[in-house]
């Protein structure tokens, strides 16, 4: 049986949008997928590719989607259609739609940064050490079991989210003498999330291409791609 994967990529270049997701494309048609790539969120307001697809891999960042497109991709999840992504292509696209933000159920906030006199003005000012650490549920769920905690050098996403995603794994950001905030912060970094038929996964690790080459990072958003898919939503 062939199912259908749509690629959808676009926004701030800084992500390297079409370099990204060709990573995991063949990984795709290894797994038995046929694949389309658009480069727009257009393709969320036809009815009838939607129908046909059976998970969603996006990679937008800050970006605009129409009313008409985000109802699509809402109603698409919501009859099966699986959804996942990571960092900025999934939890910072469509900022100004309230409908998308309740979809993925996270938004992107802001990527704490060294200390100041550190910071030469390039994106590695915001690179910091820090460790991604799986939650009891993240242990057993399939998408990260096996696992263990890592550490990773790059963006550190704080991220606004709400109680219907299941975290399956957590950062936290510490506090700093040059950071406002007065005690350890904790973000989810890995979710799941059940919308009508449609499972949502999420990694916000992912920065760059080295990130998204991290083992555990890959394996997280390979995994995901397979749980998110229809077929398995309706398992």
């Amino acid at each position: 049986m062939t199912l259908n994967a749509l690629v959808v990529r676009g926004g701030w270049e800084g992500h390297r949008p079409v370099e990204a997701t060709d990573m995991f494309i063949p990984f795709l048609e290894r797994a038995g997928y046929q694949v389309r790539v658009e480069a727009s969120p257009d393709v969320y307001a036809d009815a009838d590719a939607m129908a046909a697809t059976d998970l969603v891999l996006q990679c937008v960042t800050m970006s605009q989607i129409s009313g008409e497109q985000v109802a699509g991709l809402r109603a698409a999840v919501e009859a099966g259609t699986g959804l996942t992504g990571w960092h900025g292509g999934i939890v910072d696209s469509y900022r100004a739609s309230s409908d998308y933000l309740q979809l993925v159920g996270g938004q992107f906030a802001t990527h704490p940064g060294k200390e100041p006199c550190e910071r030469q003005g390039g994106q590695e000012d915001n690179y910091l050490p820090h460790t991604v650490n799986l939650t009891a549920l993240g242990r057993e769920h399939p998408v990260t079991a096996g696992i263990e905690d890592f550490d990773l050098v790059t963006e550190q996403y704080w991220v606004l989210h709400d109680d219907l995603v299941d975290v399956l794994a957590t950062t936290t950001h510490p506090t700093r003498p040059w950071h406002p905030w007065h005690r350890p912060i904790t973000s989810p970094a890995v979710w799941t999330r059940r919308w009508g038929a449609g499972r949502i996964v999420v990694t916000t690790p992912g920065h760059s291409l080295d990130v998204l080459e991290h083992p555990s990072v890959r394996t997280v958003i390979e995994r995901g791609m397979l749980w998110a898919s229809r077929t398995a939503s309706a398992s």
